[in-house]
């Protein structure tokens, strides 16, 4: 198979694409896997959760319900999204940004933005809330695939390649950060460097932007109160262990307790207003409880799959875009699930991020369904159509190469 010189790798595709291959259907090992993620989700937020809400609003099915709600919505946006060409994506990726920048700038209106926590990080709308930051991580995605796509001879060029884009992520990291909201900055910039570094950005740009994004992470870090206790409490979490370091003291309990096999469904007790959280950031505690480290195991084995097959989609994929837009997916769930059980076993400061498809909330359990339906749509598409036809008439927002 013909190899592209891309900078930094050698990328193992023909970007003229190839003719003549036929529609095949999609990725049922990626499919599969992913409804396992969400069954297995569903389970644990009723487990983790059905004691908080019988106390709080008097139903313990309260936040399952919502759950089921949310999933209904986003296994339909996966099954639209599956089956609409991903070259279009190109075409609406930049009204697609504009849109997510003005829905971050709404959340920090006081009387449009929902204050939770410390933070204002929701819009609501009507009896539900959205969180945008979660639309803009794939938003962003879309945005730097068709970029890249556009750029991809030019990347290596610092001002008229790898400018623009890092001008664009730094905007949206800085309206991310007055929510404020470290953790997405994080996501999005680690994306950020990975679809970077496989477009063929320099090396040497690309360290040098690791060199300062260190000191300024530190500084932001150290800036603030909170996470200076985080910080802390990550390096000597047992020194504090009932107030700063009481959150991930009691994830440590949890794991210890489950052992190999875990003590049972539904019978763990960290969640008996233990552990916080145990069924949005927290949840993969209360599975290594529960479920034990075999069933630990089992779920990280998942995502694992997960990612190979989404490596492998985008690899098969006949035009550029198609490439960009299945790594930079993949990327991000995979990014997000490797912070979250960093988080929980104590090997990074505690970040406010989900495990995609598992944890308990709406916005980012759509938006990986969303991301997954784009996959499923890439993996149906073996010779990309409409790309090759928009490449041959020169239109569209960024021409395949």
């Amino acid at each position: 198979m013909p190899q592209k010189a891309a900078g930094t790798l050698a990328l193992p595709w023909d970007t003229k694409g190839s003719r003549g291959a036929s529609r095949v259907g999609m990725d049922q090992v990626l499919l599969c896997v992913t409804v396992m993620l969400t069954i297995v989700g569903l389970i644990m937020v009723f487990s983790a959760s059905a004691v908080l809400a019988g106390n709080r609003y008097h139903d313990s099915w309260y936040y399952l319900k919502r759950q089921c709600v949310w999933l209904v919505v986003g296994l339909s946006l996966l099954h639209v999204l599956s089956r609409i060409d991903y070259v279009w994506w190109k075409r609406v990726s930049l009204p697609l940004l504009g849109g997510m920048t003005t829905l971050l700038a709404m959340v920090l209106i006081p009387s449009l933005g929902i204050a939770a926590n410390g933070a204002r990080r929701w819009l609501g709308v009507g009896p539900i809330s959205i969180q945008p930051a979660e639309m803009l991580k794939l938003g962003l995605v879309i945005y730097l695939a068709a970029y890249l796509t556009k750029k991809e001879r030019r990347i290596q060029d610092f001002q008229a390649g790898l400018l623009p884009a890092l001008l664009v992520v730094g905007f949206l990291s800085g309206l991310v950060l007055m929510e404020p909201d470290l953790g997405t900055v994080v996501v999005l910039g680690l994306v950020t460097g990975s679809l970077l570094f496989v477009g063929g950005a320099s090396l040497s740009h690309l360290s040098t932007l690791v060199l300062c994004a260190v000191p300024i992470g530190l500084a932001l870090v150290l800036s603030t109160e909170y996470r200076r206790q985080r910080l802390m409490a990550f390096l000597q979490p047992w020194n504090d262990a009932s107030d700063t370091g009481f959150q991930i003291t009691q994830s440590f309990l949890a794991f210890g307790s489950g052992g190999l096999f875990g003590v049972g469904l539904g019978e763990g007790k960290q969640k008996l207003y233990f552990l916080p959280e145990a069924h949005t950031d927290f949840v993969l505690a209360l599975i290594g409880e529960e479920l034990g480290f075999v069933g630990t195991g089992v779920i990280i084995l998942l995502f694992v799959l997960f990612m190979i097959r989404g490596f492998q989609i985008s690899t098969r994929a006949r035009v550029p875009f198609g490439r960009y837009l299945g790594i930079g997916i993949t990327t991000l769930i995979g990014v997000q699930a490797l912070i979250n059980a960093c988080v929980v076993t104590g090997l990074v400061p505690t970040k406010g991020l989900t495990l995609p498809f598992v944890s308990y909330g709406g916005s980012s359990l759509v938006v990986s369904l969303a991301g997954v339906g784009m996959l499923l749509s890439i993996s149906r598409d073996r010779h990309a159509g409409r790309g090759e036809m928009e490449h041959r008439s020169g239109q569209g927002w960024a021409r395949d190469r």
